[in-house]
């Protein structure tokens, strides 16, 4: 038998139902919390690209508009709802007569805050990736003791077949829990590698906007989910704030 077999198998002879009614209520509960983690994703996906997150291309131009007039170009940035368009519209707005330090100071807060709210329950994807495996072993274990507990109190009249079924009862925990934990993880590790790529980001465009970068132009050239922070921002030098 084929592994599309074995699957179609399964899923004409299971169903949500079935999986429910064979695996018990750990089933239930790794279906429940496969539900949770839809939601999630829905939900950050849908944040995510309300604040444009990735946009950074409309900012850049801003800023370069900026460092070479020192011009407030707020109606081209009112075309861009995007964080770091944001970010750059607060710099913009501060009395000009305001050191550099606190404009930058006060432009990463923001920055900070804004991140903050992008990061709120992507943990939760992350424990489900952690603890669906663990369910489902949990439910493979409780039901091979079942399994083997009928077998002993069969004794010597054995019956194969529903020692087999027993012990496939028993790995269905696994298999969903499985199911459940591996696209949690990847969505988990998706949406956090974002908001690293949006920190990085509006780190270079706070630096160039403040005077931490020395060259403006090559800061507008930076891809918009650059490998490393400029040196000037590495936190090994000590400098990076959020």
């Amino acid at each position: 038998m084929t592994y599309g077999e074995i699957l179609s198998r399964w899923a004409d002879a299971s169903g949500v139902g079935g999986l429910i009614e064979r695996g018990g209520p750990v089933v239930s509960i790794l279906l429940a919390l496969s539900v949770v983690a839809i939601a999630v994703a829905l939900a950050k996906a849908w944040q995510f690209a309300h604040a444009r997150v990735g946009r950074h291309g409309g900012a850049w131009e801003a800023v370069r508009r900026w460092n070479a007039s020192r011009d407030a170009d707020v109606a081209f940035l009112q075309r861009d709802n995007s964080l770091a368009a944001r970010t750059v519209a607060l710099i913009m707005s501060r009395p000009a007569r305001e050191a550099p330090a606190q404009t930058r100071e006060v432009a990463e807060s923001f920055a900070m805050l804004r991140l903050h709210e992008l990061s709120r329950l992507t943990g939760v994807l992350d424990v489900i990736a952690q603890i669906a495996p663990l369910l489902g072993l949990f439910g493979t274990v409780l039901g091979m003791i079942e399994a083997f507990q009928q077998l002993e109190g069969a004794g010597a009249a054995v019956d194969p077949s529903a020692l087999a079924g027993g012990i496939w009862v028993a790995l269905l925990t696994t298999a969903v829990g499985l199911g459940v934990a591996m696209p949690a993880s990847v969505l988990a590790a998706w949406f956090d590698g974002r908001i690293n790529n949006e920190r990085v980001a509006l780190e270079g465009i706070i630096a160039a906007m403040t005077g931490g970068l020395p060259d403006v132009s090559q800061a507008a050239a930076m891809p918009s989910h650059p490998r490393r922070a400029p040196a000037a921002l590495d936190p090994a030098a000590g400098t990076h704030r959020f």
